[in-house]
């Protein structure tokens, strides 16, 4: 299935991709800055999924972007979507088949750390699955990684130091921090935020950790970086709602794509 996909994809492609982006919530915005793109519709893609959440456009774009050969997804797919942990990384196993050995992963997310502010630029420095499933539960297929990846240092450090780097350059400031994974579709109750802030969390969201540990399986370096799209519930006296995060992303649309350009315009080598 993986070489299927990927074979369907290459065939329209004139250079093999390096870098895999995969674009969250309202910041897909990214993939229209690729020059002489080809896209791809997921419904269209041999064994994709399609993507069913507003803000999520549902497509793959490749080309060049700020020098380097990207391949995008443009919208992402959720396990809150009945799509298997195997189905939502689908993507990330074809994206290296295709060639990449880098990923940057994006999302919206809840602050539960306290000192945050809506709109922030969090990079992840590392995460908590807490959705109660794994993608690579199952037999293994040695030819994809091995059976029991490290996940000590699944996000790249020196990503993460380049990405601060070049928030500096850029006079952008940004929070580090601990990702949660959940599977949502619900917004967290006040008591499971507290207790999410308890176990080391500094913001919650459902989508994500899937894709790292499928990438870390793949031996790909990750970076992943999270907007604060709204504070989690019980820290501020309001209902939550997706408009609200894509408004929030929305906002913060011109930070996020100096930054995530830059990032990739001075990306170090891949390899």
């Amino acid at each position: 299935m993986i070489n299927e996909a990927a074979d369907y994809i290459s065939a329209q492609l004139t250079a093999k991709p390096a870098l895999g982006l995969i674009l969250g919530s309202g910041l897909g915005v990214l993939a229209e800055e690729i020059e002489n793109p080809v896209t791809f519709s997921y419904k269209d893609i041999p064994y994709f999924p399609e993507s069913t959440v507003a803000g999520h456009k549902g497509q793959l774009v490749a080309g060049e972007l700020e020098g380097q050969s990207v391949i995008a997804m443009q919208g992402r797919f959720h396990y809150y979507e009945g799509y298997s942990m195997q189905e939502v990384t689908f993507p990330v196993r074809v994206m290296k088949e295709l060639g990449i050995d880098s990923v940057i992963v994006t999302n919206a997310s809840g602050g539960i750390n306290q000192s945050f502010t809506p709109g922030n630029l969090m990079l992840i420095t590392d995460h908590i699955n807490n959705m109660g499933d794994n993608p690579l539960i199952g037999p293994n297929d040695a030819a994809l990684g091995e059976r029991f990846p490290d996940m000590s240092q699944v996000y790249d450090e020196t990503y993460l130091q380049h990405a601060k780097s070049c928030a500096a350059d850029l006079g952008v400031t940004i929070q580090e921090g601990v990702y949660v994974g959940n599977t949502g579709p619900v917004y967290e109750t006040p008591a499971e935020v507290k207790m999410l802030r308890t176990l080391g969390g500094d913001a919650v969201g459902m989508s994500t950790v899937p894709e790292v540990i499928a990438s870390g399986h793949a031996g790909l370096r990750v970076l992943g970086i999270s907007c604060i799209s709204n504070m989690a519930a019980g820290i501020l006296d309001q209902p939550l709602t997706h408009q609200e995060v894509i408004d929030t992303t929305e906002q913060v649309r011109d930070e996020f794509l100096k930054f995530m350009k830059e990032i990739i315009r001075t990306l170090p080598n891949q390899g």
